[in-house]
């Protein structure tokens, strides 16, 4: 490839379901790859396979993208560029593709074949039977019903007569396929093991080979960054970029590494998500599942209330490493820092509380006004408190949570009186002494002047001297009785801000209440 040459990349997804998170890596890559260069990001829906199309895939990926924040500069969804359409049924309807398997035709290396399904499978089972696999290449080819074993008056004559054909690529029979991957180096594979792929269809529709390499051609993209699954089929795009006379402006190739189950045994699916309760998917949503031909429901990473930065932070670092031990990083760190030669080569493993963990970051490092609003968003009910106590309520409860949700449902006690209390305190803790020591520090609350964390901490204490009691051992009662749970924040800046009229209510309901 020309060193000079604009860096032009592309995320080019099927729409036969929602984009699975090791999609969003590829598209994040991409996305790393042409902003550290200076290039173009493109978003290509590659929608051939027709009989696998499910509505709403393709704008299920364009919202996933944008809620990343990996947005294609040009592209479906994004804006057209110099290369629109950028939809391959697009592209087969302005008749991009026919001129090219016509090119392969006549210059010997595709050739026609007629073959039906029903033939096919003949010879398959036939093959069966004589312990053998069946495979359409160079060994086979000229017992079947193609352009290479009929003559050219019988060829001419079907295609007049609207036969039905394909168009298959004419593999070498014994050579040596080379290219060098940008992670995995030097990939040689003998033509040989490689059989005679459907490139074209006579309805003129190309197969995901033929459509591949010409909008990669004619898109001018210079980058190939896709998931290892494509590795076997990279030796017949080489050839294909051969074959059309493209060697010199053929793109670099770069294989990403599989996202692996959380045991490292196999690649993550949607059933691992379920089976252990994690989301593989950006956004929660319902399409159609092609198998089963229903509707099926999936959760997804924006639903379940992480953070955009903290989920593209997390999936950054599932196969790539930085320079240094560095975890945490902005978009445009990550930007800065990206390079293909740091990608591995081997599958990398998904840890599920390690992703609670990276949102569990993001969240410490917001506001707490940012979150005061977030909170107000997600449940609208807390918006009956002032803005200056909501904010209050998340510098208190941020350092305890994972997710915004968790700021009101861990700490409820802040926006209504508690009505149960822990057992496991009260069992151990609750008895005719300590329950003097409340209502002493209730007494000694209600005359208190300064209300404010030091000073009730110093009431509390001295409290707990005049009566005779340790503090360690009534302080995790004392906050059973304001709050109902036996952890939480910073005891007096909790008790501070409740207020004193609120923890004065709730430690006379408390003593009458606790049993």
């Amino acid at each position: 490839m020309s060193e000079n040459r604009r860096v032009r990349v592309r995320f080019a997804p099927s729409p036969t379901g929602p984009l699975h998170m090791g999609g969003v890596r590829t598209a994040l890559y991409n996305y790393l790859f042409a902003k550290k260069h200076g290039g173009d990001f493109i978003l290509r829906i590659e929608d051939t396979d027709q009989d696998r199309f499910v509505p709403g895939a393709e704008e299920y990926i364009i919202e996933a993208l944008k809620w990343c924040g990996i947005e294609p500069n040009e592209g479906v969804g994004f804006g057209d560029g110099p290369c629109a359409p950028y939809k391959q049924s697009e592209r087969k309807d302005a008749g991009v593709y026919a001129q090219y398997a016509k090119q392969l035709i006549d210059s010997g290396n595709a050739y026609y074949a007629f073959d039906t399904k029903e033939e096919l499978d003949e010879q398959r089972a036939r093959y069966e039977k004589m312990g053998k696999t069946f495979s359409y290449n160079a060994v086979t080819r000229q017992e079947l019903k193609n352009s290479l074993a009929l003559s050219e008056d019988e060829v001419k004559r079907r295609i007049d007569a609207g036969e039905t054909y394909v168009v298959r690529a004419k593999m070498p029979r014994n050579e040596e396929v080379r290219f060098h991957d940008l992670i995995r180096g030097w990939v040689v594979v003998n033509s040989s093991q490689l059989d005679d792929k459907v490139l074209f269809k006579s309805d003129g529709m190309p197969t995901y080979h033929l459509a591949n390499i010409v909008d990669d051609y004619t898109m001018k993209i210079t980058h190939v960054i896709r998931g290892e699954e494509w590795l076997p089929s990279a030796p017949l795009h080489v050839l294909l970029y051969r074959f059309l006379g493209w060697e010199d402006v053929m793109p670099q190739f770069s294989h990403l590494p599989l996202l692996l189950r959380p045991d490292g045994n196999g690649k993550l699916s949607k059933r691992d998500g379920d089976r252990l309760g994690f989301p593989v998917f950006p956004l929660t949503g319902e399409l159609l599942d092609i198998k089963s031909g229903k509707p099926e429901k999936f959760t997804g990473y924006r639903e379940s209330g992480y953070f955009p930065e903290a989920f593209i932070n997390m999936l950054a670092l599932l196969g790539w490493h930085s320079s240094g031990n560095q975890e945490l990083f902005s978009k445009e760190e990550l930007i800065n820092e990206f390079s293909l030669e740091r990608v591995s080569k081997s599958g990398a493993k998904f840890d599920a509380e390690k992703t609670k963990w990276f949102n569990q970051q993001y969240l410490r490092m917001k506001a707490d006004s940012e979150l005061a609003s977030l909170l107000v968003k997600e449940f609208p009910q807390v918006g009956s408190k002032d803005n200056a106590y909501l904010t209050e309520v998340c510098r208190l409860m941020k350092e305890k949570v994972n997710f915004v949700r968790e700021i009101y449902e861990q700490g409820t006690y802040f926006f209504e009186d508690p009505t149960v209390y822990d057992d496991g305190v009260v069992k151990k803790r609750w008895n005719e002494e300590s329950k003097k020591f409340i209502a002493a520090v209730k007494d000694a609350f209600a005359s208190a002047g300064d209300w404010n964390a030091a000073e009730l901490e110093k009431t509390f204490k001295g409290t707990a001297e005049a009566t005779g009691t340790n503090p360690g051992s009534v302080m995790q009662l004392f906050r059973v009785c304001v709050s109902g749970a036996g952890g939480g924040p910073v005891l007096f800046e909790m008790v501070a801000l409740l207020g004193k009229e609120t923890i004065i209510r709730r430690l006379e309901a408390a003593l009458n209440n606790i049993k």
